[in-house]
């Protein structure tokens, strides 16, 4: 494999740029030049390497069945970290065992850029890199560690619902609804109100993507400066369909804590605009601010489209990515 040609900054996809672009230099890697090229061959290329990269994984305690590496930025370099020091980025190369394998980190950052970009959702700070043969992986910035390298507080929502695989079986992460996580929402976080209303516009967002991972542990409150808890900045977007053969919704529940089904969800086995509006009424929004946070996910995104142009995907997965949000915006409008 080969260094990629780059056309587009790897992190915010702005045109003109041959690296990281400054203000991603910026936002990721506090202003420092860093390289978009690793200093390491992937994991399973080279003995040496895959030695660093087994001994870092003892120390990662991020959970999830996809490989993740503890980097932290050392002047300019990025690098793995050694014991007792603690990363404050996550790497996650190519994984194994889905469709399309090779296309995982790009799509992560290209659907984590458009969530940003496009509807204002707080997300991790992340970007694409590359191992030194050109092979792309997904860095992301831990928004949990102060610049101290103390943690902020950061609890997911499967530890809020008490599920754990000991007492809800391999599958608790999965089982709940999106409306019964509002309710945690609601029972942890003093400003509900506000926090609210950013569940709602992600579980959207979640929907529109066809991120059908969207589990407890894939949410998380965050501790702030304050003291207090609220929901935390996105992470691990990704249109799934790409790799696998999913439903809409990661929770089994989906959406109600009682099975409320609309006619459009009856008629097309798909949530409808009415399904939407339902959940926002369940979480104590408005019609006002209801409309509010889901006209953009009906309207057509000209710069969604351009977004996935620039992206890394391959020209194949291009088109794929594009139809799928067509797909799940033609039924958000019910048409």
């Amino acid at each position: 494999m080969n260094l990629p040609e780059i056309k587009y900054c790897p992190g915010t996809l702005a045109e003109g740029f041959s690296t990281y672009s400054t203000t991603c230099l910026r936002r990721v890697f506090q202003g420092r030049k860093v390289s978009h090229i690793l200093p390491y061959a992937p994991p399973q290329s080279n003995e040496e390497d895959t030695e660093k990269f087994i001994e870092n994984r003892k120390r990662i305690s991020i959970s999830g069945v996809q490989e993740k590496l503890s980097l932290l930025l050392d002047k300019n370099k990025l690098r793995l970290t050694e014991e007792g020091e603690q990363g404050t980025y996550i790497l996650k190369p190519i994984p194994r065992d889905v469709k399309n394998v090779d296309q995982v980190p790009a799509n992560e950052h290209l659907t984590m850029q458009i969530a940003r970009q496009i509807y204002s959702l707080q997300t991790a700070e992340n970007t694409m890199i590359f191992f030194n043969n050109g092979e792309p992986a997904y860095i992301t910035k831990r928004f949990d560690v102060k610049e101290d390298g103390l943690k902020w507080g950061k609890e997911d929502f499967a530890t809020l619902a008490g599920k754990t695989e000991e007492n809800a079986g391999h599958n608790f992460k999965y089982d709940h609804s999106y409306q019964a996580v509002g309710g945690l929402l609601e029972k942890y976080v003093s400003a509900w109100r506000v926090e609210i209303e950013k569940l709602y516009s992600l579980i959207i967002f979640n929907f529109l993507f066809s991120n059908g991972d969207a589990h407890l542990k894939n949410f998380s409150l965050l501790e702030t400066p304050g003291g207090d808890y609220v929901l935390s900045p996105a992470y691990d977007l990704l249109n799934t369909r790409i790799h696998i053969d999913d439903s809409d919704f990661a929770l089994n529940g989906g959406l109600f804590s009682n099975g409320f089904q609309s006619d459009e969800m009856k008629k097309s086995n798909h949530p409808g605009l009415y399904d939407f509006q339902e959940l926002a009424r369940r979480f104590g929004i408005n019609e006002k601010r209801r409309d509010k946070i889901l006209n953009p996910y009906l309207q057509r995104q000209p710069f969604v489209e351009e977004l996935i142009r620039r992206s890394f995907l391959s020209d194949k997965i291009k088109r794929a990515y594009l139809l799928h949000y067509q797909t799940k915006r033609n039924y958000l409008n019910n048409v």
